[in-house]
Parts: structure tokens; C-alpha cells; sequence
């Protein structure tokens, strides 16, 4: 993928797969699990309780995924959220490399304009 078409074309497919993302979510899920005191016994561990966190500016905001539907669709959002920050990265350095080649190309032409001024005309 090092002719400016080739690129091009890759840049339309990460596009295209970025607008087919329908949904998604920052953040990571975790698992907790609670402490509950015994009478008598050591405390017992309930869970695995899901929580989704993210952070929102200097704060950490967490929703507890209750139920095994939200759970299955808080893992495809976050990894659709994965998928579409790949996506952008891969778009930074396609474009990047775009320039790249616009700029030599018009280097190059810029060369061949000054090689034919610079020649003498015979009279």
C-alpha cells in the first residue's frame, strides 16, 4: 500500500467501517466482589458483580451492568469503542503517509518546471 490510490482506497474502507459502527461505549469492564461479614466466620466474597468505568474529566463514573443482557451489550460497545480508536489511529497514519506522497510528488514536479526554465534557449 504505497501508491497514493492504494492508500486512498484504504483510507474510504476504515471510513467505511467507522460509519458502520452503530454503537459504543468508553471504558473498561471490571469485576468486583463484595466482602459480606459472617457472625463468627471469616467474611464471605458475593459476587462477581460487572461494573462499567470510564473516566469523565477528573472523575471516575461507574454503572453496575445489573443484568446478563446489559453485560453482553456494555462488552460489544466497549469493544466496538476499541475497534473505532484503532480505526482512528490507522486513518492518522494513512493520511499522514497521503501527504507524504502528495508533497513529493509536487516536489518532484517543482524540479522538473525549474530544470526546463533553467536550460538556455538557442537562437
Amino acid at each position: 500500500m504505497h501508491t497514493l490510490q492504494g492508500i486512498e482506497s484504504r483510507r474510504d474502507e476504515v471510513l467505511q467501517q467507522m460509519r458502520s459502527i452503530r454503537g459504543m461505549k468508553r471504558g473498561t469492564i471490571n469485576e468486583q466482589y463484595l466482602k459480606v461479614p459472617q457472625k463468627g466466620a471469616k467474611p464471605a466474597l458475593r459476587g462477581p458483580y460487572y461494573v462499567l468505568s470510564r473516566r469523565e474529566g477528573n472523575k471516575t463514573v461507574s454503572e453496575r451492568l445489573t443484568t446478563p443482557g446489559q453485560l453482553e451489550q456494555a462488552k460489544m460497545d466497549v469493544a466496538a469503542h476499541r475497534k473505532f480508536v484503532e480505526l482512528c489511529k490507522e486513518f492518522e497514519v494513512l493520511t499522514e503517509r497521503m501527504g507524504m506522497l502528495l508533497r513529493q510528488a509536487e516536489g518532484s514536479e517543482e524540479k522538473k518546471r525549474r530544470r526546463r526554465q533553467s536550460k538556455p534557449t538557442k537562437r
